[in-house]
Order: structure tokens, then sequence, then C-alpha cells
């Protein structure tokens, strides 16, 4: 999708520079990924230990103990 936006010249020379990346498109398209899997993996992690039919991290410790 083509879109124009206007970015500021300090922020897209920082996202060049963090991504390494060889053109300005590239450097957005790798921040705007990077951005979308750390907000997913945020959701996830919302949800961690609100599942009751899984073992918390101390029982499995106890069982591998056992072994």
């Amino acid at each position: 999708m083509k879109t124009t936006v206007d970015i500021p010249d300090g922020d897209l020379t920082d996202a060049i520079r963090f991504t390494k990346a060889k053109t300005k498109r590239a450097a957005i398209v790798t921040a705007i990924q990077e951005f979308n899997r750390r907000k997913r993996m945020a959701e996830l992690t919302r949800h961690a230990g609100t599942c009751k039919d899984l073992m918390s991290v101390e029982e499995l410790l106890r069982r591998r103990r056992k072994d």
C-alpha cells in the first residue's frame, strides 16, 4: 500500500541506524513489524497464568525433582 507520511528526519535517521536498513522503506517496514511483534507479545503476557489447566513453574520444578 502506498502512503505518503511526513516523518521527522531525526526519527527516520534513528530508525535506519537501529534497523541497519539500506533504504528508508526497509527501515520503516522493519520498525513497524517490530512494533507489532512487541504489542502481540504484550497481549500474550497479559494472559500468562490465566489458564487453570496448565501447571505452574513451581509444580513443573517439583515434578522434575522427583524423577
